[in-house]
């Protein structure tokens, strides 16, 4: 009887070499002569533990993790493939309290089933937001949409419905669904978990957009940096197409839809939405001036919906189990779960998705079990490199976006990346300018000279040179990124700038110093 091991090709479980794991397993089972059933699944988001695997038996799947290839003949000999004790079994992977915790909706199906079965999907639950979308229509699909209170999540948090509805009473010949899975914020990875995990899931969720819209084609731009999440999505697209899902008719009905990959090169402007839509027609990436809005004139000139990868997959479980259920999670204005990743120096980093008004310090502390080194926490910068530096003393800050932004920070794409008391937020603070500058398109000078200043007045100042001064200047050039740049590359820059001016003076102090580069 053959006995089903799960073992994730993620690409961090990959990375911890997850490849090798399964050589070895299949190795140690062939010489046992004991038929096994490999099965690649995404990961759980417990990266700490991974590669985590996974055996199926009577009582439910037990996990063991992390394991390395020279534990396999080890936990063959202990009896794993009967679940049996050993110093690497974590038992049922759902009663372990980092998923315990958690409020899983768009990740629920991460870790455990095949990514590239579309059966497996549909049996775990899949497509029947899908199925009541086509029952209900396009205007009652975003009448749901907008009952949910789903807002964006990869940024300021702008309400999905009223983009949607935008697209939707647009006039034009030709419609598009953009999914913005440029994730280039540091400690994010949840849009990459996703699609290495649950691609049918975004296509699901693409393809209810288009039929609410009135579009008829998608695109998913990512990163070359994501070659695993790349590969998952086209496969899924291929057997979504070849089930009737996608293409003319798609199940049957009178709607249209099709989708493709696209890749960029790994600018971080193209994160930004209209950069994104010049990158995806071929150009370079370079931000536009808003209006007219891509709702209105995005991808060819057409009315274009672009959305994050988060919420594009919510999108199902709000048809599939109705706006009410959804909207029940969360607080005020901010509805739903939020994924949050927790990087950095931290013990237990991972994704932890939950519901809106979790505390920032319950997520560190209790969540992430405080930093790796033992050293006290500093900071956490919420929100990717052009986040705020949120000091401990704000820990009670709860997960929300107009909790945040009432303390000039920002949640961003949910990513919180933990320092402890060792960081230099002066460095910090320099590597904000310094970034910008790098990444900037140049096409709007507060971003692309603002930043290159913003570098020689901080260095000024830990040089000792009219301090005062420049610390003014430094101020004053940081409103005028703030209110000047076309987009939020150079209009989010000062936000790490200032938190770390701002909760951190001391070590903008007297002391004159040489600042290397943050490593």
């Amino acid at each position: 009887m053959s006995i089903r091991i799960y073992v994730p090709k993620d690409a961090c479980a990959i990375a911890c070499g997850a490849d090798e794991v399964v050589e070895a397993i299949e190795a140690a089972a062939l010489a046992r002569k004991q038929p096994v059933e490999i099965v690649r699944t995404g990961s759980r988001g417990m990266l700490w533990l991974e590669p985590l695997v996974e055996v199926a038996t009577p009582e439910g799947r037990i996990a063991y993790g992390p394991v390395e290839e020279g534990d396999v003949e080890g936990l063959f000999e202990a009896g794993f493939l009967t679940g049996a004790t050993h110093a690497l079994r974590i038992g049922k992977p759902e009663e372990h309290p980092f998923l315990a915790k958690q409020t899983r909706l768009t990740f629920a199906r991460c870790g455990i089933i095949d990514p590239a079965s579309y059966a497996d999907y549909v049996a775990h639950g899949g497509y029947k937001g899908l199925e009541r979308a086509l029952a209900l229509g396009p205007t009652e699909i975003i009448e749901e949409v907008k009952k949910s209170g789903l807002r964006g999540r990869g940024g300021a948090g702008f309400p999905t419905a009223i983009k949607w509805k935008t697209v939707a009473d647009a006039q034009a010949d030709r419609k598009y669904i953009v999914c913005n899975a440029d994730e280039g914020d540091s400690g994010t990875f949840a849009d990459r978990m996703i699609m290495e995990g649950d691609p049918f899931q975004l296509i699901e969720g693409m393809t209810i957009a288009g039929i609410a819209v009135g579009a008829t084609k998608g695109f998913v731009y990512t990163r070359s940096e994501y070659p695993h999440a790349i590969w998952a999505m086209e496969k899924a697209i291929e057997a979504a197409r070849a089930h009737g899902m996608l293409g003319v008719n798609i199940a049957g009905s009178q709607h249209s839809f099709d989708m493709e990959v696209r890749m960029g090169a790994g600018a971080y402007v193209c994160g930004e939405e209209t950069a994104l839509l010049d990158s995806l027609e071929g150009g370079r990436g370079t931000v536009r001036a808003k209006p007219p809005l891509p709702a209105h004139k995005g991808l060819f000139q057409k009315p274009t919906v672009i959305n994050n990868v988060l919420s594009l997959v919510a999108v199902p479980h709000i048809l599939a189990d109705g706006a009410q259920k959804y909207a029940d999670f969360g607080m005020g204005r901010s509805r739903g779960t939020m994924p949050v990743q927790i990087a950095g120096n931290v013990k237990f980093g991972g994704l932890f998705e939950t519901a809106f008004g979790i505390t920032l310090g319950e997520l560190i502390n209790d969540i992430g079990g405080g930093t790796a080194s033992g050293r006290p926490v500093k900071a956490a910068q919420v929100g990717g490199p052009l986040g705020a530096y949120v000091p401990t003393w704000q820990f009670d800050l709860p997960f929300d976006y107009e909790a945040f932004a009432a303390k000039d920070a920002l949640i961003g794409h949910g990513g919180i990346v933990v320092f402890d008391e060792t960081a230099d937020m002066v460095k910090m603070a320099r590597f904000a300018m310094e970034f910008c500058s790098v990444e900037s398109c140049g096409k709007c000078t507060p971003c692309r000279i603002g930043s290159t200043r913003g570098i020689e007045v901080i260095d000024r100042i830990v040089a000792g040179e009219r301090r005062e001064q420049n610390l003014v200047v430094l101020k004053d050039l940081c409103q005028t990124m703030k209110l000047g740049s076309l987009c939020a590359l150079g209009g989010f820059t000062p936000y790490p700038v200032l938190s770390a001016l701002t909760h951190f003076p001391e070590e903008f102090g007297d002391t004159p110093r040489r600042l290397e580069a943050a490593e």
